[in-house]
C-alpha cells in the first residue's frame, strides 16, 4: 500500500513569518542543472535541480519547474505523500509551469535524496521547511510578489503532503491557497480514534518511512509504546496533535479546497469535515469534495480532481474570476462497472453548499433484544472490515461499492439489530449515529461499530466502503449508554433491503485488549441516519471544461420557426406517458420517393427518466432520421413518437423540453455570442426567466468574449457556446448525435461526464455515437439498429451479458502454480493467464462474488474483476462482423 497520491497532470499575505525568518535558505553551489522537458504543446518546461540546505545539517533535495517568458508568475508547492519523493509530482509540476506557475516540488526530510529524521510534519521540521523554500521563491525574478519577501504561492499535496499543506497556511501567512488532498486533520485521531490503536496502518506508516530508526527519537518512543501497550496514552496523543492542521486550526484563512477519499479507513471522510468547519470559522472559502478512492484503493480521479485544483488555483492566485473552481460540495458515486475492465463507472453529485455530515436526519427503527457477546483472549480470531495495505485503483475496499462484500464478523463476538425491510430507496449521505446501553465485565469496553446493507435474502450484506468506527468504553463494569458517530459514507439502500448494526469486539485493523471480557449490549434508540442529498439526485454544476463539448447546432429553434405556420391537430397527450421523456411505436420513414426502401422501419423502444440511452448502428442503420423524427425536423411516414406523452410532429410544443446537438451550428455571425442564445429562446416562444440564461453562460464560460461577435470565435468558442443553447432552460430531454466527432481522448472523457451527471437530476440523455468504448462507460440503456430496425433494447449490461468468463485483473503477475490452483477450485471451469491477470471461466451456477473469496483465500494480488466480453463483442454478435 502506497500513501502517495498517484501521479497525474495538472495538480494540482503580508511579510510576517512565522517561521523560517531566522534560518538562511543555502543553495548549495553546482547544484543547480537546467533541463529541458518537451511538453506535447509549446512552451517546453524548464526544470533546475538543487540541493537546499535548511539547516541543523538538513538538505532537501529540490526542482523548479518554469515554462515560457511571459514574466512574474504565482507559484506553487507541491508536496509529496508519505514514502514518496518529489518524482512523484513532476508530472503534476510539468503541467502547471504549462499552465503559467512558477513551480517547487521537494522530497521531504528522510525520504528521497533529502537527508534528516522524519518528524510527521513537525512545526520545527518539515513546516519550517515549506517557509523557508517560500524565503527561496520569493528571491526567483519569475514569480509574482504581493509584498517584499512575499510572493503569491499557493501549496497542494495528498495525503502527508496535504498535511503539510494545510499547516503550512497556519504557521506562514504568507501562502495564499492550499488545495490537500486524502489527508488528516488530526494525527492522534486518525492513528488513535475514540482512544483505540489503529495498529495495521500504524504499522504501515512506520514501515512506509524505512523503520522505526528512521523516525525522530521522540516519534519512535512514542510508536514503541503504543504498539507494546496496545492503547496510546495521553503523551502519545499530545505528541501528534501538536504535529496536525488542528493545531493551527484558527490561523488557516485562506482558500481551501479539501479533498477527501470515500475508501479510506486511514483518513476518513471526518478529517476532511472537521478541516471545514474550522477554516470556513476562519472566514475563508472552503469548498469540499468527496472523492471515489482513497487509502484503501479504488478511483482517486486524478484527471478531474487535478483540473478542479488547477482552477482553484486559477481563482486565487491568478485573481482570475471567471475560473470555475465548482460546487460547493461535490460527491463521486459508483454507477456501477463500465468497460469490460471491470473498473467502476463514476457520476458525481453536488450541493451549494456543504451539509456537514449529519444534516436532514432520518430515524430507522432498529429491532433486537440485549445480546451478551464475547471478546475472546489475546483478540484472535479478528473480525475484518477494511483491509489496508490491499489498495491500488481497483482495491478491495471498492467492491462494497459495486454489492459485494469481504468483511467478516464472527458468532459469538458481536451483536447484531437489523431494521425492517426499506419500503422506498434511502440515500446516506454522511454519518449515522445510534445509541446503546454497554456493559463489560471488564473496566473497559473496546467495541467496532458498523452498519451493513442486508439484501432482501438477508444473507448478502455489503459494509458501505468497508468502514468501521472503533470506541472505547471505559468504565463499563456499571453499565452506561453510548451515543455512537458511525462511519461518514455515501451510500444508497435499495428499497427491500434493510439496515444492519453490528458491534464486534474485534478488528483485524486495531487493537483490542487481550484480557478476555463479556460484553452486554441493548439499543437505546433509533439509528439516526443523514439524508442530505437523499432522493434529490441533485446534479453537479456542470464545470467550465463543458467548453469542449462537441460541434453542435441550434436546428430546433429554426425549425420552430420555420414549421410554426403549418401545425396541425396533433393527436391528444397519452395521461399514461405523461412521465415517460420518450415512447417511439412502430415508427417508419421511407426513402424519398421510394415505396419499398426504409431508412426506418417498424421502430418501437421506450426511454425512461434518468436514462442515458445509447443508440447504436452500423453506418445507415437509421439512427440519425430516427433523432431528426424525434426532433420534429422530418415527418415519419408511419407509427409514433410521443414525448411526455405528447405526439411530435413539426412545431409540437412539447419540443420546448427538448435540447439537441447536430451538425452544423446555427448562430448568426455578426450577433455576439449572448445575443444569439437571447435570440435562441425569443423564438422558443418561452419566457425569459424560464432559460436559465446565467447558468448557460457559466457553461459556456465565454468570459467577456460573450460581448463579441461569433465571427470572431474560435471554433472551441463555438463548441462552448452550443452546448449552453442546447442546454438553455435546462431540458428534460437532452439528444446528441455523434457528440465526440472531433474531439481527443480528454475531452471525450470530459463529455462523458457531462452526459452521465445531466442525467442525475431524473432528466434523459439520448447519444448516438459509433464509439463502442465511451457508450459503454456512459450509458445506462442501449437501443442497437441495423438496416432501419431494432436489434435489441435495454440495460447495457443485459446486452453486454457478463457471461461465463471473467477477466481478474491483478497487481502483479501471476505464476504459473497460483494459475493452476485457482483452475482447481470448485465451480471454475478454467483460469488462463494473461499479460494483467487472469481469465476465468465459471462452471453454471457459480458467482463472481464466490470467485473472488477464494481468490483472496488463495492470497491472489485482486485489483479489478469484471466481465471479459465488451460491447463491441456484443455489437458485431447483433449486428454481425462487417468484416
Amino acid at each position: 500500500m502506497d500513501l502517495r497520491l498517484p501521479r497525474a497532470r495538472g495538480l494540482l499575505r503580508g511579510p510576517r513569518r512565522v517561521l523560517g525568518a531566522a534560518a538562511a535558505v543555502v543553495v548549495l553551489a553546482g547544484a543547480g542543472t537546467w533541463t529541458a522537458v518537451a511538453g506535447d504543446d509549446p512552451p517546453p518546461v524548464h526544470r533546475a535541480d538543487r540541493t537546499v540546505a535548511v539547516g541543523d545539517g538538513v538538505r532537501l533535495d529540490t526542482s523548479y519547474f518554469t515554462a515560457g517568458s511571459g514574466g512574474r508568475r504565482p507559484a506553487v508547492l507541491l508536496a509529496h505523500g508519505f514514502g514518496g519523493s518529489k518524482a512523484d509530482a513532476r508530472e503534476q509540476a510539468e503541467s502547471l509551469a504549462r499552465d503559467g506557475y512558477a513551480v517547487l516540488t521537494w522530497s521531504a526530510r528522510g525520504f528521497g535524496e533529502s537527508t534528516g529524521k522524519i518528524g510527521l510534519n513537525a512545526p520545527d521540521g518539515e513546516v519550517a521547511d515549506v517557509s523557508r523554500l517560500i524565503d527561496w521563491l520569493a528571491k526567483r525574478p519569475e514569480v509574482r510578489l504581493d509584498g517584499e519577501g512575499d510572493p503569491r504561492v499557493g501549496v497542494a499535496g495528498g495525503s502527508y503532503g496535504g498535511a503539510v499543506a494545510l499547516l503550512a497556511a497556519g504557521h506562514d501567512d504568507r501562502v495564499d491557497a492550499v488545495a490537500p488532498a486524502i489527508t488528516y486533520w488530526n494525527l492522534a485521531d486518525a492513528l488513535f480514534p475514540n482512544g483505540v490503536f489503529k495498529k495495521l496502518w500504524a504499522g504501515i506508516f512506520v514501515n512506509l518511512g524505512g523503520g522505526c530508526e528512521q523516525l525522530e527519537a521522540d516519534l519512535c518512543r512514542m510508536y514503541q509504546r503504543v504498539a507494546e501497550r496496545g492503547a496510546p496514552d495521553t503523551e502519545a496523543v499530545k505528541l501528534l496533535e501538536e504535529r496536525s492542521p488542528q493545531a493551527v486550526g484558527d490561523r488557516i484563512d485562506v482558500p481551501t479546497l479539501l479533498m477527501q477519499g470515500q475508501t479510506d479507513s486511514l483518513f476518513p471522510l471526518g478529517q476532511a469535515d472537521a478541516a471545514a468547519k474550522a477554516i470556513r470559522a476562519n472566514g475563508a472559502p472552503v469548498d469540499v469534495d468527496w472523492v471515489s478512492g482513497g487509502h484503501d484503493g479504488g478511483d482517486l480521479e486524478t484527471d478531474r480532481v487535478q483540473d478542479r485544483v488547477g482552477a482553484w488555483f486559477d481563482r486565487y492566485l491568478k485573481d482570475d474570476e471567471s475560473a470555475g473552481t465548482g460546487p460547493a460540495f461535490r460527491v463521486s458515486r459508483t454507477l456501477g462497472t463500465g468497460s469490460g475492465d471491470g473498473e467502476p463507472r463514476l457520476e458525481g453529485v453536488s450541493a451549494d453548499s456543504y451539509p456537514g455530515l449529519r444534516s436532514e436526519p432520518r430515524a430507522i427503527a432498529l429491532r433486537g433484544r440485549e445480546q451478551r457477546f464475547d471478546n475472546p483472549a489475546g483478540a484472535s480470531p479478528p473480525a475484518v472490515s477494511a483491509l489496508p495495505g490491499i489498495g491500488g485503483s481497483g482495491g478491495l475496499s471498492q467492491l462494497s461499492s459495486l454489492g459485494l462484500g469481504v468483511s467478516l464478523d464472527f458468532p459469538g463476538q458481536h451483536a447484531a439489530f437489523e431494521s425492517a425491510p426499506l419500503e422506498e430507496d434511502l440515500q446516506i449521505t454522511g454519518s449515522p449515529t445510534a445509541t446503546v446501553h454497554v456493559k463489560s465485565t471488564g473496566d473497559d469496553a473496546v467495541l467496532f461499530a458498523k452498519v451493513y446493507d442486508v439484501g432482501p435474502d438477508g444473507t448478502r450484506q455489503v459494509l458501505p466502503a468497508q468502514l468501521v468506527t472503533p470506541l472505547r468504553v471505559e468504565d463499563a463494569k456499571a453499565g452506561k449508554d453510548v451515543t455512537i458517530t458511525l462511519p461518514a459514507v455515501d451510500h444508497e439502500v435499495e428499497d427491500g433491503h434493510r439496515l444492519r448494526l453490528v458491534l464486534s469486539s474485534t478488528d483485524l485493523g486495531y487493537a483490542s485488549p487481550a484480557a478476555p471480557a463479556t460484553y452486554t449490549v441493548s439499543l437505546k434508540g433509533d439509528l439516526q441516519v443523514p439524508t442530505a442529498l437523499g432522493g434529490t439526485g441533485r446534479v453537479a454544476g456542470l464545470p467550465a471544461w463543458v467548453w469542449w463539448a462537441p460541434l453542435a447546432g441550434a436546428v430546433v429553434a429554426a425549425a420552430l420557426l420555420l414549421t410554426a405556420r403549418r401545425r396541425t391537430t396533433a393527436p391528444p397527450p397519452d395521461p399514461a406517458l405523461a412521465g415517460v421523456p420518450l415512447q417511439i411505436t412502430d415508427l417508419t420513414k421511407r426513402y424519398a420517393r421510394s415505396t419499398d426502401r426504409y431508412a426506418v422501419r417498424d421502430l418501437s423502444f421506450r426511454v425512461e427518466k434518468g436514462q442515458v440511452l445509447g443508440l447504436l448502428g452500423p453506418n445507415g442503420a437509421g439512427k440519425t432520421t430516427t433523432l431528426r423524427m424525434l426532433m420534429g425536423l422530418i415527418t415519419p411516414d408511419g407509427g409514433g413518437i410521443r414525448v411526455f406523452g405528447h405526439a411530435i410532429a413539426p412545431g409540437a410544443p412539447v419540443l420546448s423540453r427538448v435540447g439537441a446537438f447536430v451538425e452544423g451550428a446555427g448562430f448568426l455571425p455578426h450577433l455576439s455570442g449572448r445575443e444569439n442564445l437571447e435570440l435562441y429562446w425569443r423564438a422558443t416562444g418561452r419566457p425569459p426567466e424560464d432559460a436559465h440564461l446565467d447558468e448557460a453562460l457559466e457553461i459556456a464560460g465565454l468570459g467577456e468574449a460573450l460581448a463579441r461577435a461569433v465571427r470572431t470565435y474560435s471554433q472551441g468558442m463555438r463548441q462552448r457556446l452550443a452546448i449552453a443553447q442546447a442546454m438553455l432552460g435546462l431540458p428534460d430531454l437532452l439528444i446528441l448525435d455523434e457528440p465526440t466527432n472531433g474531439l481527443d481522448p480528454p475531452q471525450i472523457r470530459e463529455m462523458r461526464e457531462v452526459m452521465i451527471r445531466y442525467a442525475v437530476a431524473g432528466r434523459t440523455v439520448i447519444v448516438s455515437s459509433h464509439l463502442l468504448a465511451e457508450v459503454e462507460q456512459t450509458c445506462t440503456h442501449l437501443v442497437v439498429m441495423d438496416h432501419g430496425r431494432l436489434v435489441q433494447a435495454g440495460p447495457v449490461g443485459e446486452i453486454v451479458g457478463s457471461g461465463d468468463t471473467l477477466l481478474v485483473g491483478t497487481a502483479a503477475p501471476v505464476d504459473a502454480p497460483l494459475a493452476e490452483k485457482v483452475a482447481a477450485l470448485p465451480g471454475v471451469a478454467s483460469a488462463v493467464r494473461t499479460d494483467d491477470g487472469l481469465l476465468v471461466r465459471l462452471e453454471t451456477g457459480t458467482t463472481a462474488r464466490e470467485l473472488i473469496a477464494e481468490l483472496v483465500r488463495l492470497d491472489v494480488p485482486v485489483e479489478s474483476v469484471g466481465p471479459h466480453r465488451r460491447l463491441e463483442d456484443a455489437f458485431l454478435t447483433l449486428i454481425g462482423d462487417p468484416a
